[in-house]
């Protein structure tokens, strides 16, 4: 079998991406675990609120935006912590 150039860059960028993915520590991947199920459940309630007509679609959108943004920042709390260990 040839290995070409194009198959050489693929299998690169494809260690990278392990390697990268094998770097976030310990308290990274716990608040990001945390986050994103806080997320979901804020979505949840939101998607039934607006299901029952007691929010408009906008507002559930913000809601969700939201709990996207507090799970993102947790996740870089928990980056940082791992970084100051």
């Amino acid at each position: 079998m040839k290995i070409t150039a194009k198959h050489t860059a693929t299998l690169v960028v494809a260690a990278l991406g392990l390697s990268l993915a094998a770097c976030e520590g310990a308290n990274e991947n716990a608040m990001e675990d945390k986050g994103e199920a806080m997320a979901e459940q804020t979505n949840d309630q939101a998607e039934a609120m607006e299901d029952a007509d007691k929010i408009t679609d906008s507002q559930e959108d913000a809601m969700t935006a939201a709990a996207e943004d507090k799970a993102d920042a947790m996740e870089k709390q928990g980056e940082a912590m791992d970084e100051a260990q």
